[in-house]
């Protein structure tokens, strides 16, 4: 960006001078007015049409005008050139989401999965700078979107997530081994799980506490959100006549989420509904900041030749008209 600011600006009270010399020359040029008595005008009407004087305002105004250069010139206005060059480090984060049948429960609306996709595209939208991957477990777990920078892919494939997917079940140790495995080679200065679940690990073939170990090896946070009401919640059954909803108890194992999130240094949290969910996410979003690295470069460059050059130029153009045109017309 180029603006111009000047080294020395208090010359510039110096232009105050002009609208003096103004007055004083108006004021001297009346005084000098001479009358004179006329016994006929018949030669006047010989005098040539462009009057001498008209000149005479004119060079005036130009030596003015250089003055007024010369002034500022003294002032040594500068061009300042100044721009930034902004780095960000972003993070990469791994959304970790439980689907597992507990999940179609109604205590947040319309039920636990659809509120977790809601809120989580909404933190997804807020954080520009980083990568994000999705993991889905259930019974097991797949890698549902590599770590990427296309949001709009990401987000898609977010919406896509549904109950069946994979076998019914909360795999929680998978869920984690396989967000470390998508997160182990990041060069990011943050690598961050966020895992979401709604119950008690009771299949896969990796503990959650010993992936736990591993994510810490590799310097990766876990946060695990907790997902359901105290009490029961109106959930899904599969029964002889089919699917049907009955009151069943909440059941998270809030211990070892906490457990897992502490030996990486990280934070539980528990969401008993939507807006609790959304908070959560935003404290979240408030600890893990992208770090924008911002340096200011500027360059001056002194403009007073180009006033002083132009001020040459008024006074010379001032003196061959003054020595040669107004000579011509005397």
């Amino acid at each position: 960006m180029n603006h111009i600011q000047f080294n020395n600006p208090e010359y510039l009270l110096l232009l105050l001078i002009i609208p003096v010399i103004i007055a004083w020359y108006w004021y001297k040029g009346r005084k000098n007015v001479v009358s004179i008595q006329l016994s006929s005008i018949d030669h006047m009407l010989n005098i040539r049409k462009f009057d001498s004087q008209i000149f005479i305002y004119i060079l005036f105004g130009v030596k003015l005008l250089a003055l007024a250069l010369i002034i500022i010139a003294f002032a040594r206005p500068q061009t300042s050139i100044s721009k930034q060059n902004i780095k960000v480090e972003g993070i990469d984060i791994v959304m970790a989401t439980d689907i597992s049948s507990t999940m179609l429960a109604e205590d947040l609306r319309p039920n636990r999965l659809e509120a977790a996709k809601e809120v989580g595209m909404e933190f997804i939208n807020g954080r520009e700078s980083d990568r994000f991957g999705l993991v889905v477990f259930g019974g097991e777990a797949f890698t549902q979107c590599p770590l990427t920078n296309n949001k709009s892919t990401l987000i898609n494939l977010f919406k896509d997530i549904q109950f069946g997917m994979i076998d019914d079940g909360t795999a929680i140790g998978d869920g984690l081994a396989t967000s470390i495995n998508r997160l182990k080679d990041s060069k990011a200065k943050s690598k961050v799980i966020v895992l979401l679940t709604d119950g008690i690990n009771n299949t896969g073939s990796i503990d959650p506490l010993s992936a736990a170990e591993i994510a810490k090896l590799f310097n990766i946070r876990i946060y695990t959100i907790g997902v359901g009401t105290h009490g029961t919640a109106n959930a899904p059954v599969n029964t002889p006549f089919g699917i049907q909803y009955h009151k069943v108890q909440v059941q998270i194992d809030e211990d070892l989420l906490k457990q897992v999130s502490s030996i990486t240094n990280g934070k539980y949290f528990r969401a008993t509904d939507n807006e609790s969910l959304r908070k959560i996410y935003s404290e979240i979003d408030s600890m893990e900041k992208s770090v924008i690295d911002v340096t200011d470069t500027s360059k001056k460059n002194e403009e007073f030749p180009i006033y002083a050059i132009l001020a040459l130029i008024l006074l010379t153009t001032e003196y061959v008209i003054r020595r040669i045109a107004l000579r011509t017309l005397n």
